[in-house]
């Protein structure tokens, strides 16, 4: 007997302040039969992760400075997720348009899992989604 396709589903949350972005990796996620969760700012990711408990998160770091209510960077949205017990030990994704060169060590540094820069492969983007829901990779 099959078990129901939702059961198996990995939720995979997106954060990114550009709808766009969130809709097209919401549909290259969800055609390669993830669940996918979104949110445009740091506290809507705070409430989502807390609610949905996703199995993997992928951060945009770029936020313009008074998006929402407090000012956030993905930098402290990654802060908060590894201070909140229900997201401590849930594996992040980093991405940005910015210079890797000022943000890859801090991404890592703070316990991303990866670390990619807009635009970026996709195929490599979603094989490293893969292989950390796979826990074929360890966090840093």
């Amino acid at each position: 007997m099959e078990m129901p396709q939702s059961m198996n589903k990995k939720k995979v949350l997106l954060v990114d302040d550009d709808p766009l972005i969130l809709k097209t990796m919401s549909i290259k996620l969800k055609a390669r039969g993830y669940d996918v969760l979104t949110a445009s700012d740091g506290s809507s990711a705070v409430t989502t992760v807390r609610t949905m408990k996703p199995d993997l998160i992928v951060l945009d770091i770029s936020f313009p400075p008074d998006f929402g209510n407090v000012d956030w960077d993905g930098f402290r949205i990654l802060e908060w997720f590894k201070r909140l017990e229900e997201t401590m030990n849930t594996p992040t994704i980093v991405v940005t348009g910015g210079d890797p060169a000022k943000y890859a060590a801090r991404a890592m540094q703070l316990g991303a899992a990866a670390f990619f820069r807009k635009p970026f492969d996709h195929d490599l983007f979603f094989e490293s989604v893969r292989k950390i829901l796979a826990n074929e990779i360890v966090t840093a």
